[in-house]
């Protein structure tokens, strides 16, 4: 007698047979069709040395606000957030080899002069699990504490970053923290790479401020492109290669000096989807305060968080006015912030000014590496098929399983994990 099998399919690569499946040995696509679930977190002071954490997940279906008191304070949280970039900077991109890795010089900075670390997998997969550690150190900081409501805070939000499925998770946080670099526990991960909150999940760095109406451009058959550069870095790794996809895929607006860029901003409609910052960055002193961000371009001007909003700030919030492209600033340390009551950086002026999103590296980063990265996401993201959000999480585990380099988890997202090129408004 026949009998019916209870099946169960527990992966299912071709979606239904709507879809060819992964072939080995190829790049990994972003993901489509479901979205996935949500995590809110909100970190916000509540005097001077306390903050207190609230975290949200709204597609459940009794979604409920969880709420406790830090323990840690803000100096400390930020401390200890600057000690993590500097072993990213120790321990990847000013590590010097002593000779005993294969092919390498005495001397020389074997993560920093080449994108594909294949042929160190060995010594990268240790410093990533080295880390992978310092990481979660950060996260368990954050959340350590005696307090009953901490605790349960605690096991809620490891359970979620923990969780196999990925997220979309927005950090609402007056201390900006390098989210994807923080790490659930490696001890619990398959691979210290997974332990990383930018390889398990999408994240950004958001705010809770409305969004506001800008000037609307109408229907377009190709998108407005900038490329504001510093002519000495044109030679670097795929430079030209990134220029000339977005000469070929975009209408291009080339600046190599700075009184362009100030020319163009003081204008009140800005009409680009994106703009591509290739340049140096560094922290210069203006006073008293802490220093603050500057780049430059070819020129001598430099141009900061205070220049943008001089030029920007009479069109704040006006809907006649328009600022709103998808900003890589492609320079060192840019995705860095100032302290509340300091003079913001140039990306938290660039979003105070309307920009639809902002993604930047947290670190200095090797320019060769840049290049690469610079590449890979604007290819994806001029489709206009994927979000910044999606592209950020498909490159950080592309850059792990096919070149071992974790330097992609050093790239963060301001406000823009849902940012799309969208070629109507």
């Amino acid at each position: 007698m026949p009998q019916e099998m209870a099946v169960e399919v527990v992966r299912d690569p071709s979606h239904g047979f709507t879809g060819v499946p992964p072939q080995p040995g190829s790049t990994p696509r972003p993901p489509e069709g479901e979205r996935p679930a949500e995590l809110r977190v909100k970190l916000y002071r509540t005097s001077e040395k306390m903050l207190t954490i609230f975290a949200c997940a709204p597609d459940l279906a009794a979604p409920r606000w969880h709420e406790a008191p830090l323990e840690v304070s803000p100096d400390d949280l930020r401390e200890r957030a600057d000690r993590l970039r500097n072993r990213w900077h120790d321990l990847v991109v000013y590590y010097q080899s002593e000779g005993d890795e294969l092919g390498t010089q005495v001397g020389s900075r074997p993560f920093a002069e080449a994108a594909d670390l294949s042929e160190l997998a060995d010594r990268a997969e240790s410093v990533t699990a080295r880390l992978a550690e310092e990481g979660y150190d950060l996260l368990d900081v954050m959340l350590h504490g005696s307090g009953y409501d901490l605790g349960r805070f605690r096991e809620f939000l490891f359970t979620a970053l923990g969780g196999k499925e990925p997220l979309r998770v927005s950090f609402d946080s007056e201390v900006h923290l390098p989210w994807p670099m923080l790490a659930v526990d490696p001890e619990t991960c398959a691979s210290p790479w997974e332990a990383f909150l930018g390889h398990r999940h999408q994240v950004e760095q958001t705010t809770s401020r409305y969004p506001w109406d800008h000037a609307p451009l109408g229907d377009r058959d190709l998108a407005t492109t900038s490329l504001n550069k510093d002519d000495a870095l044109d030679l670097v790794g795929r430079a030209r290669e990134v220029h000339k996809l977005l000469e070929e895929r975009s209408r291009l607006i080339v600046r190599s000096h700075g009184s362009d860029l100030l020319h163009a901003l003081a204008a009140p409609v800005l009409n680009e989807d994106v703009m591509y910052f290739w340049c140096h960055g560094r922290m210069v002193h203006s006073g008293p305060s802490t220093p603050g961000l500057s780049i430059r371009l070819s020129d001598d001007e430099h141009i900061d968080g205070p220049v943008v909003s001089r030029k920007r700030r009479r069109f704040r919030r006006d809907s006649h006015a328009r600022f709103k492209p998808f900003v890589l600033l492609n320079a060192c340390g840019t995705a860095r912030a100032a302290a509340p009551g300091r003079l913001k950086h140039l990306g938290q002026e660039l979003i105070d000014m309307g920009a639809d999103g902002v993604l930047a590296p947290q670190i200095d980063m090797p320019q060769d590496f840049a290049t690469e990265y610079a590449y890979a996401f604007l290819d994806l993201y001029l489709t206009g098929r994927y979000t910044a959000g999606e592209i950020s999480l498909l490159l950080v585990r592309r850059f792990a399983s096919e070149f071992r380099n974790p330097l992609a988890l050093a790239y963060a997202l301001h406000c823009g994990i849902d940012s799309r090129l969208r070629l109507a408004s």
